[in-house]
């Protein structure tokens, strides 16, 4: 009986809160926008895949679509967002002396690093507007070479980059 009457209490508050009414309060701040936009990304890094910019701007709708009631739209949208990867970099982390060579050192991790430069505009409140890059990167055994974990690494980073734009937009964090 006792399962029943819990059952009962906790069903509206679980219709509650499945509601999607397009109202977002992270932080305390309201935004009450229904459309976003999303360009597709540029890709400036002088290395790198070629369709950086494309796999990036994917990943970015998706994770808006996913995780919000924001309608997608081609034009217009009450939130817009556009920029472009503008950095792809290796460097080395770790160095470890050589096996032949005690006076020489070689790096044992490299560092995939990914800057991503995003100008955001919210029409219904221009003080959260803004132009920032998002920098992210990853790790990997130099051993492998970039070629083996390239893929895996974009996912990773991407991942981490488009949390961050997602908080410091519609989040506002």
């Amino acid at each position: 009986m006792k399962l029943i009457t819990r059952s009962i209490f906790l069903l509206p508050v679980f219709l509650l809160m499945g509601q999607s009414c397009g109202v977002y309060s992270f932080t305390g701040t309201t935004i009450t926008a229904e459309t976003i936009n999303i360009k597709t990304f540029y890709n400036d890094a002088r290395i790198g895949p070629n369709n950086l910019g494309v796999i990036f701007t994917d990943q970015l709708r998706d994770y808006f679509q996913n995780n919000t009631s924001l309608a997608l739209v081609n034009d217009g949208g009450d939130l817009q967002m556009e920029g472009g990867i503008v950095s792809y970099r290796l460097s080395p982390v770790a160095p470890a002396a050589a096996a032949s060579d005690l006076d020489r050192e070689v790096a044992n991790l490299t560092r995939l690093t990914i800057t991503v430069k995003v100008e955001y505009v919210n029409l219904e409140n221009e003080e959260f507007n803004f132009t920032k890059s998002f920098s992210q990167f990853a790790d990997f055994d130099s051993d492998l070479g970039i070629t083996a974990v390239e893929n895996q690494l974009i996912d990773e980073i991407f991942e981490l980059i488009i949390l961050d734009i997602f908080n410091a937009s519609v989040a506002n964090w």
